[in-house]
């Protein structure tokens, strides 16, 4: 009996490595095309990949940061630090004059329901009094209270420690979208609208500082382009500044059709105290901007709502003045031009992403640390397609999650749908797969048309 049970084992043995190689022998008679989207790179440096690994300060930067830093002497800096970055993450958009309004009058006829309904004999004089003091008090009780930031030598100081190394590597990696998606972009002009301590003209010599010829950053606060100034000349007013052709003002230049090659607002929106201001800026913004414009805000649900405002004003109201015909589409990180569909569903979420960087070395500031950061990327010119037949691609908004041969992808898709998929070798082709494999939150991900329904799921599931 053994040795017949082992014969019919080797039988079974042999008959599935003949199934397996005539089954072999058909995919390669006839294979299965697959698009070229991998333009003849390698999976872990596939197209889609926007990532950075970990952002460090430039040297210069970082010398001229901690002298000025030490010189200050500021009192209880890392406590203030820590203060500052708090309140700015919790920093919420003012409350508009007509959101009040409906809130009052909505409590004032609940407050009149209810004293109505006790059918007391009361004055009704008194009770008007009574019931607008209740709604004061409440709205007082309930309403943020946005106030603007006015930044002295010392306050600038506290912000250089607290934001300098986050900030500068949120706008490296918005910019490494374009840097990466279009190669052949050789900024002649540079414009920065709330420069602060000038870290997008670091950002963007890092990239194009053989392009650049005029960089111009706008900041109200005169503390702050003092500060930036001194970073650039490392901290030495007596030193040529490492950028060269930065000018610093505190107003936009007013020649209507002056523009620059890229226009940069990093974390300048939520300074503006309502949305009528956030939406002229945006517009004034944009007449400015002959190719790209690079919005950047804190990863909260406000800053991404504040983008997202910037998003439709752009895309669907006209300007009153056109100086430059051409409109305005999403170059990153939407795949699409719809309505947010994280503003869609509830609860809402904010759209963001994240960047790992090293910190000033300051006392508990040693350790990487991660900033959270919303952006948006608007162009001129017409939204980048897939060149490849049957490709799409997809933004990945949550971080990505291996498991054993199959991978849980969160995407927001070009039919603005948001997607959970799971993708596995078999369903989506041992390329996508891979390329799934090596992605991260924030990278683009092919995704084939094809690809079998069953294993795509809707967000809410």
């Amino acid at each position: 009996m053994a040795s017949r049970s082992y014969g019919a084992c080797v039988f079974c043995q042999r008959a599935t490595v003949v199934k397996l190689w005539f089954r072999g022998m058909s995919a390669a008679a006839h294979p299965q095309p697959q698009p070229d989207f991998l333009k003849g790179e390698l999976h872990r440096k596939h197209p889609g990949l926007t990532n950075l690994k970990i952002m460090r300060l430039p040297e210069e930067l970082r010398l001229a940061a901690q002298s000025i830093i030490h010189k200050a002497q500021v009192t209880q800096l890392s406590e203030r630090t820590s203060k500052l970055t708090n309140f700015l993450w919790s920093r919420k958009r003012a409350v508009e004059d007509l959101t009040l309004r409906q809130k009052a009058v909505g409590l004032e006829k609940e407050l009149w329901l209810k004293a109505l309904q006790k059918r007391e004999d009361i004055d009704e004089q008194l009770l008007e009094d009574r019931i607008r003091n209740r709604v004061l008090s409440e709205l007082r009780r309930t309403t943020y209270h946005w106030t603007p930031l006015k930044y002295n030598e010392e306050l600038g100081v506290v912000y250089m420690a607290a934001r300098l190394a986050g900030g500068y590597a949120a706008v490296r990696r918005a910019l490494h979208e374009i840097k990466k998606r279009d190669p052949s972009f050789a900024p002649q002009t540079l414009l920065d609208f709330g420069s602060g301590l000038g870290t997008v003209a670091w950002a963007s010599h890092s990239y194009w500082g053989d392009s650049l010829k005029e960089m111009v950053c706008v900041d109200s606060s005169g503390s702050m382009n003092i500060l930036a100034e001194r970073l650039l000349k490392g901290d030495d007013e007596h030193a040529e500044p490492h950028i060269k052709q930065v000018y610093f003002r505190q107003f936009l230049p007013l020649a209507p059709k002056v523009q620059f090659d890229l226009v940069v607002a990093a974390f300048t929106l939520s300074e503006l105290p309502n949305i009528k201001d956030r939406e002229e800026a945006v517009f004034t913004l944009w007449r400015k901007t002959s190719s790209y414009l690079v919005l950047v805000e804190s990863g909260t649900k406000d800053g991404h709502q504040m983008l997202m405002e910037a998003r439709d004003t752009l895309l669907t109201k006209q300007e009153k003045t056109l100086h430059d015909p051409r409109p305005a589409s999403v170059f990153a990180p939407c795949p699409h031009e719809m309505i947010c569909p994280k503003l869609a569903q509830e609860p809402i979420t904010p759209c963001n992403f994240q960047q790992i960087y090293y910190p000033l070395i300051l006392p508990g500031h040693n350790n990487r640390q991660i900033e959270k950061f919303s952006y948006l990327i608007l162009s001129r010119s017409e939204a980048p397609v897939a060149e490849t037949e049957g490709v799409e691609w997809a933004r990945l908004i949550a971080p990505v999650l291996c498991r054993t041969r199959h991978v849980h992808c969160r995407v927001c898709c070009p039919d603005g749908q948001l997607q959970h998929l799971v993708v596995t070798a078999r369903k989506h082709s041992r390329d996508v797969y891979r390329c799934a494999r090596n992605s991260n939150w924030g990278d683009q991900l092919p995704i084939i048309q094809k690809a079998e329904q069953e294993d795509v799921h809707t967000e809410s599931e």
